[in-house]
């Protein structure tokens, strides 16, 4: 046995070195060839990644998103008070569009929209290639190159919220509105295509690579809705990564929109405006949307209380009222229940409630798990700095701030965070 688990080391620390001097020697050949070519570029670094990713995880091997510290008692959320409706600055319509009808009642049992052109995505670039193809819907002539230029200039950002998919719709395609909600159903989704509207959604999936040893494979992706088959049971989706015309099953497609507080995000010339108006009903009013979407999360957590996604979206949605004590309290139930490796690489509310229940340890615990998934996720080095700054730790928050800004350059929140920290 013991010969056997030595020969089985040697082997082991031969094949590591003979792979680890094949990166040193390649890795500066392959840099030079990508100056031939940028799509070369760009897959070549995305593959460099991949290796040092994986090599990362061998040498430090991932562990399970950590447990709290300190367990807060949750409590049961009351009714908050909606505050008014916030509005937005209505935008000129440059061209002429027809606008979609009200939806006819009963829907339809079929319902199959035109399909933009396809846009197959480049590297972390579905966000942008998901709303170029609805962008395209309604007569924008673009690629996903020109949103992720403004968005994600960095092509290793691996996040694209979406909020930022919502700036740049408002700031760049100025001609045509946008909105997002959470807490969206199946249904809703279906008076959306019915009603002529396409919809994006954000869902977490399983890929079908490992990207370290232990990956739990799981990761978040935006979809773009399409059409709807009642008697078959399923959605109409374009896939930027799998393809167009997926088609996807109601109740997997419910599963996996859960772990993004089942958001949604609408596109619309100005004149469809009152339509969509009628469709969400009360759900046009943001503040709302929110409370009736921490009513559904609170009704999950009871009719599944081993379900982590249902009690951080309860977190989430408590964020949003600013009611910090009880997220955090939530945001401790689902880490006790676990959650996917990648989480914090795409929903940020923990740092926000233990940032402001003063539980610095766990912030920073859980931005350095974060940042070793995700070496340059911006907001998990905005929220670490934010967390040395209460520390009295101000040249290491401004450092963290001056390296969310290197990995993403403009990061409003990060330049905000460093000029507030300088002048404190």
């Amino acid at each position: 046995m013991l010969r056997t688990r030595k020969h089985s080391d040697t082997h082991l620390l031969r094949w590591g070195g003979r792979f680890l001097l094949g990166v040193l020697v390649a890795v500066p050949a392959l840099l030079t060839l990508t100056l031939l070519s940028p799509s070369l570029r760009s897959r070549l670094i995305w593959r460099y990644e991949v290796i040092t990713t994986y090599l990362r995880g061998m040498v430090d091997p991932v562990k399970p998103l950590p447990t709290p510290r300190v367990r807060v008692l949750s409590t049961t959320p009351t009714p908050y008070p909606s505050p008014s409706a916030q509005s937005n600055p209505t935008p000129t319509l440059l061209v002429s569009l027809p606008s979609p009808t009200p939806t006819p009642t009963p829907l339809p049992g079929r319902v199959e929209l035109p399909v933009p052109p396809y846009e197959k995505q480049d590297i972390n670039n579905c966000g942008p290639a998901t709303l170029a193809m609805l962008l395209r819907f309604y007569g924008w002539n673009g690629n996903q190159n020109d949103i992720a230029v403004v968005i994600k200039p960095i092509p290793q950002d691996r996040n694209v919220n979406i909020e930022e998919l919502l700036y740049f719709t408002r700031n760049y395609v100025g001609w045509l509105r946008s909105e997002f909600r959470v807490g969206g159903d199946l249904a809703l989704l279906k008076r959306i295509l019915a009603a002529g509207f396409p919809v994006v959604i954000e869902e977490g999936y399983l890929m079908e690579e490992s990207y370290w040893p232990n990956d739990d494979r799981w990761a978040g992706h935006y979809l773009l809705l399409t059409g709807y088959d009642d008697g078959e049971g399923y959605f109409i989706a374009q896939d930027s990564f799998y393809g167009p015309n997926r088609l996807i099953p109601y109740a997997g497609l419910d599963q996996n929109w859960q772990a993004f507080n089942r958001v949604y995000f609408l596109v619309f010339p100005p004149e469809s405006e009152e339509t969509l108006r009628v469709l969400l009903g009360e759900d046009w009013d943001i503040a709302t949307n929110r409370r009736h979407a921490l009513e559904t999360a609170q009704r999950e957590t009871q009719e599944q209380p081993e379900n982590a996604f249902a009690w951080f979206n309860l977190g989430t949605n408590l964020v949003y009222f600013e009611r910090y004590n009880e997220a955090a309290a939530a945001y401790d139930q689902a880490r006790m229940l676990g959650l996917p490796q990648r989480m914090l690489r795409y929903q940020f509310g923990p740092f926000f409630a233990y940032f402001h229940t003063h539980r610095i340890d766990d912030l920073m615990t859980l931005t350095e798990y974060a940042l070793k998934r995700t070496p340059n996720s911006e907001e998990a080095l905005l929220w670490r700095g934010w967390g040395f700054y209460r520390q009295g730790k101000k040249n290491e928050a401004i450092a963290s701030f001056e390296e969310a800004l290197k990995a993403h350059p403009g990061y409003p929140d990060a330049e905000y965070a460093l000029r507030f920290v300088q002048q404190n």
